[in-house]
């Protein structure tokens, strides 16, 4: 048997075993569906989430170890279970807005700074990530 964070720590999840206790405090790690304390013993065939960022990454325990082990043999004790939908927000277009301003030109004005506002407040944005639009025409 073997302790949530060190397991955690073990199969390179987590790069510090204080790293892997911190999420276990915060409530980003759940096995089999229910929230997983540092101090909980890992058992085969447990199913580990932990969340990162937006994406829930799961795992398989195959075999519970107490010692960090090399990348090429963490295969042997977990197996990555995470379905294809949360594999893909990796890959999920990452847009921001930043408005340039040219070298040298200074602080903005008032008149600049209401005409962004302008700008920003008739932007219309929807969710399955398609270009921004202004007044229902694309913006390039």
């Amino acid at each position: 048997m073997s302790r949530l964070d060190k397991y955690l720590w073990s199969i390179r999840i987590y790069k510090t075993r204080a790293d892997a206790t911190e999420a276990c405090r915060a409530g980003r790690i759940k096995i089999n569906d229910v929230d997983g304390k540092a101090s909980r013993e890992v058992k085969p065939n447990d199913i580990i989430t932990v969340r990162k960022a937006n994406i829930h990454f799961k795992y398989k325990v195959i075999e519970p170890i107490d010692k960090r082990q090399p990348a090429k043999l963490v295969e042997l004790y977990a197996q990555n279970v995470t379905p294809q939908e949360e594999l893909d927000k990796l890959n999920a277009p990452r847009e921001s807005i930043f408005l340039a301003r040219d070298r040298g030109t200074g602080r903005q004005t008032k008149k600049d700074r209401r005409d962004m506002d302008e700008l920003f407040d008739n932007l219309e944005f929807s969710c399955d990530f398609q270009k921004p639009t202004v007044d229902g025409t694309p913006v390039d």
